[in-house]
């Protein structure tokens, strides 16, 4: 499991330094002809801006990958949350290093396009079912929309600041525990994000994508895919289409999966997992990464 935007903190890098898996810094550094050293070294680096927290989370999560690796027997899937289907992609072999880079990259560059063109918010409601955040949502005033299924009790909806607000407002009378805004730079998964997606669907069309070593669960169905073309409308599609994280869990599980593993910075998804599928060992991510049971 690859996390996605949110896990990045400064200074991510600074384990990885003296690894060997630090090669992957230099080599993305290469293929985009920037630096990125900076935003994993300095521990008082800003990562605000959606470009830069998007590829600092994608290469502290390569290293961790390119770590773990061989240690493993078998995969039986892969799951990434948001930019972590990219993530997934690259360690599936659908997208070769460079050209997987690239595509976050442009990724990236096209999610703060938009976000600045079209300013959005995240709210995470706690102790809310994605049916009450539904409601709670289409009964406003404002352009509120579901963004993410986490977890049992943890769902995330998004929109314009106005439309967040009104949600805020109101989320207590529909039963929600407690509102949180998130500090993210924009209404990630939602409408909001339409410029976004019809960009990267250009770059879709021309990137090559090969078949994959064990199938990626996509977030916006929860199946698994195991073709590479199939992958371009997914990724350009999940842009603008709520993350099913829970059901992709599940997805992992029902497949066989009897270990889970994120792998990445932070244990986020490790926590969600384990409140999805009590049960099922999992690690969350140690850096660098402790050998995960095959």
């Amino acid at each position: 499991m690859f996390p996605g935007q949110g896990a990045q903190r400064a200074g991510l890098g600074l384990v990885w330094r003296d690894h060997p898996a630090w090669s992957v810094v230099e080599r993305a550094e290469a293929a985009l002809d920037r630096s990125f050293a900076h935003l994993l070294l300095d521990p008082d680096a800003s990562l605000d801006r959606t470009e830069d927290a998007q590829l600092s989370v994608l290469l502290t999560s390569l290293m961790a990958w390119e770590t773990v690796a061989p240690t493993l027997a078998s995969v039986v899937g892969f799951a990434g949350h948001s930019l972590g289907q990219v993530t997934a992609l690259i360690a599936a072999g659908a997208l070769g290093f460079e050209d997987g880079i690239r595509l976050a990259a442009r990724r990236a560059h096209h999610t703060q396009d938009a976000a600045e063109r079209r300013p959005g918010e995240m709210m995470v409601l706690l102790g809310a079912a994605v049916d009450q955040a539904l409601e709670l949502c289409e009964s406003g005033d404002g352009q509120c929309w579901l963004a993410n299924d986490n977890a049992p009790g943890q769902v995330v909806v998004a929109g314009t600041p106005a439309g967040v607000a009104d949600a805020e407002e109101r989320a207590g009378s529909f039963g929600v525990r407690r509102a949180t805004r998130l500090r993210v730079g924009g209404a990630f998964h939602t409408p909001l994000m339409a410029d976004a997606s019809a960009a990267f669907a250009d770059d879709l069309r021309t990137v090559p994508l090969s078949q994959l070593s064990a199938p990626v669960v996509s977030n916006g169905d929860a199946r698994a895919y195991d073709d590479g073309d199939g992958w371009r409308q997914r990724l350009e599609d999940h842009l603008v289409r709520p993350v099913r994280w829970r059901e992709s869990v599940e997805t992992l599980v029902s497949m066989g999966a009897t270990h889970l593993a994120e792998v990445g910075p932070g244990s986020i998804l490790a926590g969600l997992a384990r409140r999805i599928v009590p049960g099922v060992p999992v690690q969350g991510s140690e850096l660098p990464l402790q050998e995960v049971p095959a």
